[in-house]
This record gives C-alpha cells, sequence and structure tokens, in this order.
C-alpha cells in the first residue's frame, strides 16, 4: 500500500506542473474558508483531477505538502476494497505513518468506486478528523444517494466541465479584448478546433490524428463504467443503439416512445437509459419552455451533448456545421451556468435563458445569416419578443456580426470572451457596445 500511497501523492516531493488554469479555481479557493466538504462533479476526464492537483499545489503553498491525502479509488488497487469503506480509516492511518504528519487535508477522487463512501466521509466530517474534504465524483446520482440525506447542509457543489472558449483564449495567451481583435484568426482557429473536437483537456495536447481514438476511449468508458455498469444495464446492445441514436440527431425533437420505438425497446426502457446518459453528464435533455413544468415535462425533448468531440464521432454529422454550433452554443451556455430553453409553438427559437430573476433572453444560432435565412431567424426572435417580454434578442453566428431590427448579431468568439460587457451581455442587461 505504501507504493500505492506515494505514487498517487507525487506531491509529498515536488509541486504538480503542466496543469491548465481553470476558472473555477478562485471560486474553489475562497470556499476554503469554510469547513463543508467540496464536492466537484461533471463528465470523465472534464478536469476535476486537475482542479484537485491546483488546490493541492496552492494548500502546499503556506503548508506542509505531506499533510494533504490524494487517493484515486478508481485505481485497480483499491478494486479489493470497493465494499469495504472502512478500509479508508486503514489507508489514511498507514499513510499518515508513512509520512509522520498528521492529514489535515482529504481529497477523494472517483469517490462512487467505494460502495458506501457516504457513511466514512459524514464520520470524519462529524468527528472533525480533518480540516477539509474534498471529493469529485462522474455520476450526477452522487448526490442523490445517501450521501445528500447524511450531510445536507454540510458540502458545496461545483460542476467541472471540458475547457471553455474562454478558458482556451487564456491558455493560447489571448488575455484582452484588444489581443482578442487582433488574433482573430487565432480566436476562430479555437472555434474550429471546439467545433470539430470539443475542449476536453487531453484532446489539447494531442495531435488530430489521435484525437478521435482519445475521444472514442472516453465514449466507451463513461457508456460502460458511468452507465451500463453502475445501473446495472442488461440490454447493452439497445442501450448503445440508443446512444448513438441520440448523438445523430442532436437538436432534433425526441419523445420517449419515438426513442423507444427506434430502438425496438418499451417506453419505460427509453425513459431510463436517457436518464443514466444524462447522470453521466453526456447528454442533456433541454425541455420546451414553459411556465407550467406539467407543461414542460409532457412536451418533447431535444438532446443536446456537452462536448462536440462526442458528435464528431457519430457518426455521419460532421457536416453540419449549423448543428454543431448550436450545440457549442449549449454547452457554453451550461458553462456559464444558464438555465435554458427551447420554443417551438408555431415557430422555434433555439434557446430561451430564464435569469435568476425570471427575466427572460432569447438566443437564435445560425452558422451564416443568408438572404434565404434571414427572415426566418430574425422573425422568430421578435416573435418570442411578441410572447414572452425578453430583455434582449441574439443571434449567434461564425463570424458575422451586425444589428438587424433591434437583434444583436454576433459572432460566437464576441459573445463568449470574458474581456468586457460579458456578463452583463449574458444575463441581457445591457446591449453589448458595438465594435
Amino acid at each position: 500500500m505504501e507504493n500505492i500511497l506515494i505514487s498517487h501523492n507525487k506531491h509529498w516531493e515536488r509541486p504538480y506542473t503542466g496543469l491548465y488554469p481553470r476558472n473555477l479555481f478562485q471560486n474553489l479557493v475562497n470556499n476554503l474558508s469554510v469547513r463543508h466538504i467540496q464536492v466537484l462533479q461533471g463528465i470523465r476526464r472534464s478536469g476535476k483531477s486537475t482542479l484537485f492537483r491546483l488546490l493541492i499545489n496552492y494548500l502546499a503553498e503556506s503548508g506542509n505538502s505531506v499533510e494533504i491525502l490524494y487517493l484515486n479509488l478508481e485505481d485497480p488497487f483499491f478494486t479489493k476494497y470497493s465494499k469495504s469503506p472502512e478500509k479508508l480509516y486503514e489507508i489514511v492511518e498507514t499513510a499518515q505513518k508513512l509520512t509522520g504528519k498528521k492529514i489535515r487535508y482529504l481529497f477523494l477522487d472517483e469517490v462512487q468506486a467505494i460502495t458506501g463512501w457516504e457513511k466514512y466521509v459524514k464520520t470524519v466530517y462529524d468527528n472533525q478528523e480533518f480540516e477539509k474534504i474534498f471529493i469529485t465524483g462522474s455520476n450526477s446520482s452522487l448526490l442523490n444517494s445517501e450521501f445528500a440525506t447524511l450531510l445536507t447542509g454540510r458540502f458545496l457543489s461545483n460542476m467541472v466541465y471540458p475547457l471553455s472558449f474562454s478558458e482556451l483564449l487564456n491558455i493560447k495567451g489571448i488575455t484582452s479584448y484588444i489581443q482578442l481583435v487582433k488574433k482573430k484568426a487565432d480566436a476562430l482557429a479555437i472555434v474550429d478546433s471546439m467545433l470539430t473536437y470539443g475542449s476536453f483537456v487531453e484532446i489539447m495536447d494531442t495531435d488530430q490524428e489521435l484525437r478521435r481514438d482519445i475521444l472514442s476511449s472516453y465514449y466507451d468508458t463513461i457508456l460502460l463504467k458511468d452507465c451500463i455498469s453502475n445501473n446495472h444495464i442488461r440490454d447493452i446492445k439497445s442501450f448503445q443503439e440508443l446512444s448513438y441514436y441520440l448523438l445523430s440527431n442532436i437538436s432534433s425533437l425526441f419523445s420517449y416512445s419515438s426513442l423507444a420505438k427506434a430502438v425496438g425497446i418499451h417506453d419505460k426502457s427509453a425513459k431510463e437509459f436517457v436518464l443514466y446518459l444524462q447522470q453521466a453528464y453526456l447528454l442533456s435533455e433541454l425541455k420546451l419552455f414553459s411556465w407550467s413544468l406539467k407543461e414542460q415535462q409532457n412536451n418533447k425533448k431535444k438532446p443536446y451533448v456537452i462536448d462536440n468531440g462526442f458528435i464528431n464521432l457519430s457518426f455521419r454529422f460532421s457536416s453540419n456545421k449549423g448543428k454543431l454550433l448550436e450545440n457549442l452554443v449549449f454547452s457554453e451556455l451550461c458553462k456559464a451556468g444558464k438555465e435554458l430553453f427551447f420554443y417551438n409553438k408555431g415557430f422555434e427559437c433555439d434557446f430561451i435563458v430564464k435569469n435568476e430573476d425570471n427575466t427572460l433572453a432569447a438566443v437564435q444560432v445560425c452558422y451564416e445569416l443568408t438572404d434565404q435565412n434571414e427572415k426566418r431567424e430574425v422573425g422568430a426572435l421578435n416573435k418570442i419578443d411578441n410572447h414572452y417580454q425578453t430583455i434582449s434578442k441574439t443571434i449567434i453566428t461564425y463570424n458575422q456580426d451586425s444589428f438587424i431590427d433591434g437583434i444583436n448579431v454576433i459572432p460566437f468568439w464576441k459573445y463568449f470572451q470574458e474581456f468586457r460587457g460579458h456578463t452583463q451581455f449574458l444575463l441581457g442587461l445591457q446591449r453589448p457596445a458595438r465594435f
């Protein structure tokens, strides 16, 4: 066990290097001021472990690095403990004997690998055995488990997504609006990469010919570990077919009965399979906008995926630039913490953004406005404004910028930059400055 602990805790000897900065990091640093358990949730390989390492480096600067214990509970070594959460006491004790120091900070990565982990965490939290506990999970059922009941009011949860456009700009050295304008070609190259390959951290450092293989590996692991294994799915073939079908029909209306018919399963199974994909953070189910929850539930939904790279595994979809941009906009709005819906009653609006004060912003996505589609796109936004008093109307394009009939037409690379007016614009509180 000692060798495993040493291999997991390289920070005992030197800081971690080669880590990308993440926008969420400062928020997590601020959370250190309270003892609440810090939970990081998100799709597998989105960067939760990277954030752990950034936090470990930060804590080590002001303390002793050997007082920080990190455990990746999906390491095959811990498989024998998968049903024995009490073994965590033994592991911590071994680490303390090995380092000669009391562990102050405990990091448990992919904690769902240990059945009953929540009872251990509650006990050591209540007994104040650590100054702070950090956990990650790759399935949203983590907080729907006994953990949420046992530790209500004792944890802080943050979502971790693949890299955002603004994070990629920062990584590429574009750190101001002036630089963004000067390096527009570089910004568009980032957008092109996100459209095709998504923005998982590992993808950024990989040659293009290997990216598809890595994404395929991610996809297979998510389906196998986070969906099939976690939920004991028996009809694996039908589940895989349903996932394939949804990824091949991004942003298309569906019902559970239509899915069931397409795959050849019962409606109940289709609904369960979609839930499993959502719990693994692979897929999101966008609902029709309505002030009535019943109407939201009873109407057809639209599927979107958290990272464009998965769409391009499919799977006959890569040439549809409009759909790819629409999914990318969805993903970036999710990363910004927005509550999203679509509208489809006589006319379509891609996204209705519901703000915290219940005000609404309407967003259309159009890769390129042309004489043939401008009337439709603009008309839809004006119609939605007649039904619901939206505080902003926007068409997001690939690289067009104008103002038409009271509607902002703005390219993706300007809309999702964070150098000037981003937060207010996203909330729809003001018309952005014209550049």
